[in-house]
C-alpha cells in the first residue's frame, strides 16, 4: 500500500528529527520543516494527507499553517501541537479547521491514534467528494450534451430556474432526457443536498400511486397494516419528479392540484394534514394542451403545472448533437469497461446521422454501449453498428444547421457518381459524358466526395482518361 505523507513542522530541530524517524518506522512518508514559510511552500508544491505542526514557531504559529492548508483544494488533516495547551486553545484549533490538538511532551500511541482518526476522517471527505463529483457528471448539467440551438435555449433556462420553487413541466418524446433534465435541474439548485424522488405515474395502477405519492395510515386499505410515509414526504427539502404525469387518473389530477397549490395533503385513509417544502418537476410524452381539449386532463391542473415548460427536441431534429453524444457516451462505457476505444470512423459516424432515431437519446446510448462491447478495434465501423442504423435512410435535416441541407444532398450524389462511374469502369470522360458535366466538374465532385477508384476495379476501355491501355 502507498504510504500516507506527513508534514512536520516544528522548529526543535532534535525534536523534529526525533518524531520523523519514529513516525517513519510507523509506515508513514516524511517531509520535515523547520519553519511556516517553509512549510508553506512545500504546501504550495506537493500533496500531504495530514499536517502535524507545533504552534510556536520562530516565523509565525501552527495556525498560519493550517490557513496555508485550508487554501489548497484537496485539504490535507491537520494536528496541532504545543507546549502550553487550554481548553480555549483548543477549541480555537477546532474551529480554524484542525482535526486535533495534543499537548508536548507527546506520548506515542495518542499521536498514533489522532492520526489514525485524522486519516479516517479525511478518507470519508474524499470519497463524499468523490460520489458528489460523480453525481455532478452522471447528472449535472454537464452530461446533458448539445450544441444545438434549442438545446442551448433549455441550458440558458435551466440555469435560471434552477434556484427557484417554480413547478416545472418537461415534455418530449420517450428517450429524449427528460429525466436527465429534472436531474440536472435538481443538482444545480440549492436542493441539491436533499433527496431527487422520482416516480413513473404510468407505471403503477391507480390505488397504489396515491398511497406511493401521499402515504397511509394502517388498515386504510386491505393490507396496509402499518403506517408508510408518501413519495412527497420522502422528497421533504428536495425535488420530486412525477414522469408520464399525462397518465394520472382524473382522482389523482384534483390532489395533485391542491399539493401544487397548497403543498399540502391528507395520507390515503388519515385526516392529518401534512404541509411539505418540496420542488415538483413533471414529465410527458404527451401533448397535455389536446389532452385538456379532449377531456381526460383538468385544465386548472394544466395551467398550474405549466408554469414553466421545457420542450426537449427529438434526436433527428438535432442532428449536430449526434456525434457529441455518441462521443460522450462512448468516452463513459470505455472508461467503465476499461476498453481502448478512441472513436467512430467517419463511415460510422455517417450511418449515425443518417439513422432517424425513433428512441432518442435512450436509443443512440444503448448503440454506443453495445458498439463498445462487441468492438475489436480501437475505432467503431460499420460492422460494430446494429445493421437498421447501418441501413437506414437519411434522417430529416437538422434544421439548426445551417449546413444540413448541403450535406444532405451529397450523399444521393456521392451515390449517383459512385453508380456511373462503376457502370463504366472507372472511365471518369465516358462518366463525366454520361452525367452530362465537364471532366474537370467530375475531378473536383470526386475529390470532395471521397471517390477513388479502387485497386480491384477493372480498368475500362483505352482513352486519354484511362491510360492503361494505348491505341497506336
Amino acid at each position: 500500500m502507498k504510504k500516507r505523507s506527513l508534514l512536520l513542522v516544528d522548529d526543535d530541530r532534535q525534536l523534529l528529527d526525533s518524531m520523523a524517524d519514529w513516525l517513519e518506522m510507523k509506515g508513514f512518508a516524511i517531509t520535515k520543516a523547520v519553519s511556516r514559510r517553509e512549510a508553506a511552500d512545500l504546501l504550495a508544491h506537493r500533496p500531504f494527507d495530514a499536517v502535524l505542526t507545533d504552534i510556536r514557531l520562530q516565523d509565525g504559529d501552527g495556525f498560519d499553517v493550517l490557513q496555508a492548508c485550508q487554501r489548497i483544494p484537496n485539504k490535507p488533516a491537520v494536528i496541532l501541537m504545543t507546549g502550553y495547551g487550554t481548553v480555549e486553545m483548543a477549541v480555537e484549533a477546532l474551529r480554524a479547521g484542525a482535526f486535533d490538538l495534543l499537548t508536548k511532551p507527546i506520548i506515542d500511541e495518542e499521536l498514533v491514534m489522532s492520526l489514525g482518526r485524522a486519516l479516517d476522517q479525511r478518507n470519508v471527505l474524499e470519497e463524499n467528494r468523490r460520489l458528489k463529483a460523480q453525481l455532478d457528471s452522471r447528472f449535472g448539467l454537464e452530461s446533458v450534451v448539445g450544441r444545438d440551438a434549442r438545446m442551448l435555449r433549455i441550458f440558458d433556462l435551466i440555469d435560471r430556474i434552477a434556484d427557484t420553487k417554480a413547478t416545472v413541466l418537461i415534455t418530449g418524446e420517450s428517450g429524449t432526457g427528460k429525466s436527465l433534465i429534472a436531474r440536472a435541474i435538481h443538482r444545480r439548485s440549492t436542493r441539491r443536498d436533499h433527496a431527487f424522488v422520482e416516480i413513473a405515474c404510468g407505471a403503477l395502477p391507480e390505488s397504489l400511486l396515491e398511497s406511493e405519492l401521499f402515504g397511509h395510515v394502517a388498515g386504510a386499505y386491505t393490507g396496509a397494516v402499518g403506517e408508510r410515509i408518501g413519495k412527497f414526504q420522502q422528497a421533504e427539502g428536495g425535488t420530486i419528479f412525477l414522469d408520464e404525469i399525462g397518465t394520472a387518473s382524473p382522482n389523482l389530477q384534483v390532489k395533485l392540484l391542491r399539493v401544487l397549490q397548497e403543498f399540502a395533503f391528507e395520507p390515503v385513509g388519515g385526516t392529518r394534514t401534512i404541509h411539505v417544502d418540496t420542488r415538483v418537476i413533471l414529465a410527458t410524452n404527451e401533448d397535455l394542451a389536446k389532452a385538456v381539449q379532449g377531456g381526460r386532463f383538468r385544465q386548472d391542473l394544466f395551467y398550474r403545472v405549466n408554469v414553466i415548460n421545457l420542450e426537449i427536441p427529438p434526436l433527428r431534429e438535432r442532428v449536430s448533437d449526434i456525434p457529441l453524444l455518441a462521443a460522450h457516451f462512448l468516452k463513459n462505457v470505455a472508461e467503465e469497461t476499461r476498453k481502448r476505444v478512441i472513436g467512430f470512423s467517419a463511415e460510422a459516424h455517417a450511418a449515425l446521422e443518417r439513422y432517424s432515431w425513433p428512441g432518442n437519446v435512450r436509443e443512440l446510448q444503448n448503440v454506443v454501449e453495445r458498439a463498445v462491447l462487441l468492438s475489436r478495434g480501437e475505432l467503431l465501423g460499420l460492422d460494430d453498428l446494429p445493421d437498421s442504423v447501418v441501413a437506414a435512410p437519411p434522417s430529416l435535416l437538422d434544421t439548426s444547421d445551417p449546413g444540413a441541407l448541403k450535406r444532405a444532398l451529397q450523399v444521393p450524389e456521392r451515390q449517383i457518381i459512385l453508380e456511373v462511374l462503376e457502370a463504366h469502369a472507372w472511365n471518369r470522360s465516358a462518366t463525366a459524358e454520361f452525367l452530362g458535366i465537364n471532366r474537370t466538374t467530375l475531378y473536383k465532385k470526386m475529390k470532395r466526395l471521397g471517390l477513388d477508384r479502387p485497386a480491384s476495379a477493372t480498368p475500362g476501355p483505352s482513352t486519354p482518361d484511362n491510360p492503361s491501355t494505348r491505341r497506336v
